[in-house]
């Protein structure tokens, strides 16, 4: 094809055919520039005689034989004589065209490399002269830009442009070579395209770059070739980087409600929204997200409570516009239930908790009590719900069957009311349980459908039961006849209230025996079995019971990772971050009761220090914002030394009292970190 001209089209009927892009492999790609969109593109076929041009001939592939130590031994003689004339030539004929490139870098030049396993680079020689380039004078850098200098960006744009509107297939070659990638450099190209769209959201020098209306396709074009290497991080395993290399905490600062508004709106076609490529989008900016969806929704959900009452002329009452849940400590799992079950259509609502009997206002303080007694008893060992694996150091679903599951659709009610209502649980599920949580992320409309199964793996197992799945990699592994020596056939026994049950893994499955070549799909079932079919009521009860709460498009952004840290915050303690990060009321950080305070609680062991953020914040973990999000706060208390430490869990603060030295602070806030529960002491 070639482009139409204006000064050739002749008269309005000159025949001409229009041929359209493929819309199927452009469908997901970033808007192109308007003047290149407007530019119509007609076949060489259907043009009349005089217009058509001679067929080029075959380009003829130049020969270039020079090695990487040929490269390097020129770099050495440059470096010694001052005279870089030979290296600055190189880099010159190198990069000067596409067949130059392919000369000098491509293992075989006359081969199209149509391989997933190999890009038929000489990588090697491509990084040595890479490297080699920041080691050369001034004026060839400036000729082979690295794109680390904003200078360089107009040039970056349009690079990244041609790569971001390759066809799909060429997409699918590029993950798969960018995954073999070393770490460092695969690290740099994403800094690099980090950077870029930083740079340009928010610039240094507005000036240094054309006018963002002029040049609305330079973030979406490096969005998506950062897609790229964020697919190729997926396909490798393991990955080349964390996936939390790929944030971009710049995004924190933009109107994110604007960009999940337009996804949710347009989808992945017409409008670009950074949520489309939620991999960006770092975990704090998606809890925003997330936050202000649930209230948004909590006070559509009070709004139309609150219309319901006037129209029936009755009278307003505020405690309509909260989910009210009013418990007995004796039986909290039974009236937890009753409640959140009688009050179904209240879950969105701005939660509040009545222990009943005590004289306590939940200002928030309340509601992490009852979180965290209610999962402490639901998960104890002795309730049957939850099997607790020593080995994994986690809790997974217990197989029994039973003729109610609607404590588990309290379980999963329970999460999605701790995300609603930003509370953290300490609750140790395996990373599997929130890919299953995701499958899918919006509760299908058919009620048949099944849901919370997801593809697992041998190595989802192990995570669960990792003495288990060291059985069944054995039996992958083992090199003898499988079937004489391990007399296995498809099927698996379970002790359900002692007695041994057995199930076939499938059809006539108890007939069939595992050899050596059928022992691939024996795992596979079992694993699924295990992880999905054998829990699958129980767990579509807690599916349901999340959703119920928590149902939200955002949920489509986030990694099953992600989910765990949002319900569950991290485990990972640093009270130093909390003492930088502390605030003082009666107090200055100075004072020696302060500086007895962190000497004692930076020298207490892991289980004392979760005892204190327990004691003060009702919860042991950290929010998904880190020590800064707590807002934590030591007061004075003017009361007598001999008084114990006391915590406003709601307010996230502990009254200190002035204690006359270091020992009597340690002893009494052990004891008073020790015995936290409860509203007041008897």
């Amino acid at each position: 094809t070639i482009n139409q001209k204006k000064e050739t089209t002749g008269s309005s009927s000159s025949p001409t055919q229009l041929v359209m892009p493929n819309i199927k492999n452009v469908r997901d790609l970033p808007p192109i520039c308007l003047d290149v969109r407007q530019k119509q593109r007609i076949s060489i076929d259907t043009l009349p005689p005089e217009l058509k041009a001679s067929v080029p001939p075959e380009p003829v592939l130049p020969i270039r034989n020079k090695t990487v130590k040929d490269f390097q031994e020129d770099m050495e003689k440059a470096k010694s004589s001052g005279d870089w004339k030979a290296v600055h030539d190189f880099y010159l004929t190198t990069f000067d065209s596409f067949l130059e490139l392919n000369a000098a870098f491509k293992k075989d030049v006359s081969l199209p490399f149509s391989t997933i396993e190999d890009s038929g680079i000489n990588a090697k020689f491509v990084n040595v002269v890479y490297d080699s380039l920041l080691n050369t004078p001034q004026d060839i850098q400036k000729s082979n830009p690295q794109f680390n200098n904003t200078s360089t960006y107009v040039i970056y744009a349009h690079l990244l442009r041609q790569i971001a509107t390759l066809a799909e297939v060429d997409h699918h070659f590029l993950a798969h070579w960018f995954k073999k990638i070393s770490q460092k450099r695969f690290k740099q190209l994403v800094d690099r395209l980090l950077q870029f769209i930083s740079l340009r959201l928010f610039p240094a020098k507005p000036e240094e770059f054309p006018p963002m209306i002029k040049c609305t396709w330079w973030i979406p074009s490096a969005t998506k070739v950062l897609s790229l290497f964020n697919a190729a991080n997926i396909l490798a395993n393991p990955a080349v980087i964390p996936y939390t290399d790929f944030y971009n905490s710049t995004l924190d600062h933009i109107d994110l409600m604007e960009e999940y508004h337009n996804w949710q709106c347009y989808g992945n076609a017409q409008r670009f929204s950074f949520c489309q490529y939620p991999f960006i989008i770092s975990i704090a900016a998606k809890k925003v997200i997330i936050q202000r969806d649930s209230e948004q929704q909590m006070i559509s959900m009070a709004r139309q409570s609150l219309v319901d009452k006037v129209s029936r002329r009755q009278r307003p009452d505020m405690n309509m516009l909260f989910l009210n849940v009013k418990v007995r400590r004796m039986h909290l799992v039974s009236d937890s239930l009753d409640e959140l079950t009688r009050k179904r259509a209240d879950l969105k609502k701005k939660l509040k908790v009545t222990f009943v009997g005590e004289a306590g206002l939940d200002m928030g303080g309340l509601t992490k009590e009852w979180f965290l007694l209610l999962i402490r008893q639901i998960f104890h060992p002795d309730y049957g719900m939850f099997a607790y694996h020593k080995d994994s150091h986690c809790h997974w679903f217990s197989s029994f069957k039973c003729d109610n599951y609607s404590e588990f659709r309290l379980v999963g009610a329970l999460m999605g009311l701790a995300v609603y209502n930003s509370i953290t649980l300490d609750i140790r599920f395996p990373p599997c349980c929130y890919k299953k949580l995701l499958s899918p992320p919006v509760v299908p409309c058919d009620q048949n459908t099944p849901v919370g199964i997801s593809s697992v793996t041998l190595d989802d197992l192990c995570q669960v039961m990792p003495e288990l799945a060291h059985g069944l990699s054995e039996l992958l592994s083992y090199e003898d006849n499988v079937e004489e020596d391990f007399y296995s056939t498809f099927q698996v026994f379970q002790e359900e209230f002692g007695v041994i049950k057995s199930y076939n893994l499938k059809p006539g499955g108890d007939k069939i025996p595992v050899t050596n070549q059928n022992r691939k799909e024996y795992v596979q079932l079992y694993v699924d079995f295990i992880l999905n079919k054998c829990i699958y009521r129980q767990f579509a009860a807690f599916y349901y019971g999340f959703h119920s709460v928590c149902a939200s498009y955002a949920l489509m952004l986030l990694r099953p990772e992600e989910v765990e840290i949002l319900v569950c915050g991290s485990p990972e303690l640093d009270m130093y971050a909390l003492q930088r990060n502390t605030q003082y009321d009666g107090y200055l950080k100075t004072d020696l009761t302060i500086r007895y305070f962190w000497e004692v609680v930076l020298g207490f062991p892991l289980d004392l220090q979760k005892k204190l953020l327990h004691f003060a914040t009702g919860s042991d973990r950290v929010p998904v914002g880190g020590m800064a999000d707590l807002n934590f706060k030591i007061s004075k208390s003017e009361t007598s030394t001999d008084w114990l430490p006391v915590a406003h869990t709601c307010f996230n603060q502990i009254c200190l009292p002035p204690y006359k030295n270091k020992k009597e602070l340690k002893q009494k806030l052990i004891i008073g970190i020790s015995n936290a529960e409860g509203f007041g002491l008897e």
